[in-house]
């Protein structure tokens, strides 16, 4: 059974296909990336695949069993580009589709649920065999920017006391490979999260516990910390919409304590402190 990823170059794609090659021969597996050569070093068999040229897409998809449609990174696209990759999986005759979509999608106000919806819709009402990881925030969403968190001393943000279930990209990667290698996820919808959960402060507490240095939160309106991050060099548009993620997780909308992420993958998933201790390490 050949297995497609899409976006196998980023992050998540990355780890997906590692974690695949330790359980199915590598020569199953498919990248598809936009660039093939920056996917020469992943082991496996590389096709150009880019979600702007639908005309090119099912030709990519030709001898795909199953495929995983990790979404997009391009904020305002998705939904279109997903429509785009669903339609050339029927016409290329995949036969199953897994779709990483948005914790709690139907019932959020994170802003990014206007794209994942009707990507699932899509998915769902396409005919292929389906199943949807729902996943939550990942913890390097956080710790990607610890850096000038340590220069300046302060974590920002605009979530109150809202509290993040988030966990490593590692986890919801074995997550995508336990569903896409095991029987019995078809027609399923997974809400995924981490089992630990954590208030900005709380984040802030535990770079100052593992640094030694005097950490704290500052919490701002959502029109203030846009401005904080534009004057990071943020663009305006991407600035506000994380700001507004902020206030959504300040109602509950990326928490979740049903821990399905970790009876998936067999294990805990992994904590706060660890993914800021690597984060810590890679910096020094």
């Amino acid at each position: 059974m050949k297995t497609g990823i899409t976006g196998a170059t980023g992050q998540l794609g990355r780890l997906v296909i590692g974690k695949l090659k330790e359980k199915t021969d590598a020569g199953s597996i498919v990248a598809l990336v936009r660039n093939t050569e920056k996917a020469q070093d992943l082991g496996v068999e590389a096709r150009e695949f880019d979600y702007n040229k639908p005309e090119t897409l099912a030709t990519s998809l030709i001898g795909i069993d199953q495929l995983l449609l990790i979404s997009g990174s391009d904020l305002g696209q998705r939904a279109r580009q997903h429509a785009n990759v669903v339609n050339a999986a029927k016409q290329a005759g995949v036969k199953r589709i897994v779709y990483t979509s948005l914790l709690h999608t139907g019932n959020t106000t994170v802003s990014l649920a206007e794209e994942h919806l009707p990507s699932e819709t899509a998915v769902i009402e396409s005919g292929i065999s389906y199943t949807i990881l729902r996943n939550g925030w990942y913890t390097e969403n956080h710790t990607g920017s610890i850096s000038g968190v340590l220069a300046g001393g302060a974590v920002f943000g605009s979530a109150g006391n809202g509290k993040f279930s988030s966990a490593a990209r590692v986890d919801f990667a074995e997550a995508a490979v336990f569903v896409l290698t095991e029987a019995g996820h078809e027609g399923k919808i997974y809400e995924l999260a981490g089992d630990e959960s954590y208030t900005l402060a709380e984040y802030a507490a535990e770079i100052a516990k593992q640094t030694g240095k005097n950490i704290v939160y500052n919490n701002l309106p959502a029109a203030e910390y846009a401005k904080v991050l534009e004057s990071f060099g943020l663009p305006g548009f991407v600035a506000e919409a994380i700001a507004g993620w902020d206030v959504s997780a300040s109602k509950g909308d990326l928490f979740n304590d049903s821990k399905t992420l970790s009876k998936l993958i067999g294990r805990p998933t992994t904590p706060l402190s660890e993914v800021v201790k690597n984060a810590l390490s890679a910096k020094s």
